[in-house]
């Protein structure tokens, strides 16, 4: 059999491994808010979730042709299945690393990062593209103060809105609302994160030979969709844990505010086509939301932490791919 076709089979699995991971590393994102106020009980929001995810992850296909083409160019790299496989590898020990220790990092800077090192390693920084990638990391930089300062609002005009009425009732009602949140977030999620699996499949059936141009063949997007709500099915309770109870003490009333913030910030960065971190944008929102009602309300110490992993995720994975790189081109 052809190495191509081999490599491609092998890249191919790892990504949708990588799309599983992301799955289950994410299911906070969409369904921690809504858990924690009782909105749905855990078991109703991982099946609300998984369902909507599948939804979302077909929907679109512009954050899956950025992934596949603004990085680097397939059509002009050498060893570019060696240069995806590598990558896969470093994303998907990051995610599994931080998932361990319920760090809600983001799977978006993992990719991303270990993408341009592994790019790197391979034909050096000329084979960057250096306009594409800043683009992409302006939407991952910009998005979550956007979500900070729209959740932060948000909460502060449903507290006028609401500042006379009967507490018990505001949580009730809400509580309901959580639910239609709570699909619309997981909806965005799909609609960004499953993307970056197809597009990273796409890079590799390009560098193989086996597709010519960037548009998302419908398998790559139907077994990307499957994986994605598969690895969300299977949950991420430390993560949910963290997201859910470790930023700030949420009611039904915050957790609406976040959750239509951070999914009305990715879906509409998924309408530019841009990739951002979902684990980001939703934390941010949660911050903000959390802001509006008392700054010593947000668990800084929680955040700080959290923040570090973000900042340090580009640059190790891309060290991490990097090193993955050199060791696969052995064999």
């Amino acid at each position: 059999m052809d190495t191509n076709i081999i490599l491609v089979a092998i890249v191919v699995l790892m990504a949708i491994s990588f799309d599983f991971i992301n799955g289950f590393h994410d299911t906070a994102n969409a369904i921690a808010t809504s858990v924690s106020t009782k909105a749905l009980t855990p078991r109703m929001a991982i099946l609300l979730a998984s369902s909507m995810n599948l939804l979302g992850a077909l929907a679109f296909t512009g954050v899956a042709k950025t992934i596949g083409g603004k990085i680097a160019n397939p059509f002009e790299l050498e060893n570019g299945l060696m240069i995806v496989l590598a990558a896969l590898l470093a994303a998907i020990a990051w995610n599994l690393i931080t998932w361990y220790w319920g760090i809600p990092s983001s799977s978006s800077h993992a990719l991303i990062g270990a993408l341009t090192g592994s790019v790197i390693a391979s034909a050096g920084t000329s084979g960057v593209n250096f306009k594409g990638f800043l683009t992409i990391l302006q939407a991952l930089v910009f998005s979550p103060f956007v979500a900070f300062a729209i959740g932060y609002l948000i909460m502060n005009i449903l507290r006028f809105f609401f500042k006379n009425a009967n507490p018990r009732s505001v949580n009730r009602g809400f509580r309901y609302m959580q639910i239609v949140t709570a699909a619309f977030q997981a909806f965005s999620h799909g609609t960004n994160d499953a993307q970056k699996s197809m597009g990273i499949i796409t890079f590799a059936l390009i560098a193989g030979g086996l597709h010519q141009t960037m548009d998302i063949p419908i398998w790559v997007k139907i077994i990307c969709a499957l994986a994605m709500a598969a690895g969300t099915s299977a949950g991420g309770w430390k993560i949910i844990k963290t997201v859910g109870s470790k930023i700030i003490k949420l009611q039904p009333i915050s957790g609406f505010a976040s959750d239509f913030t951070s999914a009305s910030v990715i879906i509409g960065a998924t309408m530019l086509g841009q990739p951002v971190s979902t684990t980001h944008v939703i934390s941010s929102a949660i911050m903000g939301v959390g802001s509006a009602k008392s700054i010593f309300s947000v668990k800084w110490l929680t955040a700080q932490r959290m923040v570090t992993a973000w900042v340090i995720t580009l640059p190790v994975t891309a060290l991490l791919a990097a090193i993955c790189y050199y060791i696969v081109s052995i064999f």
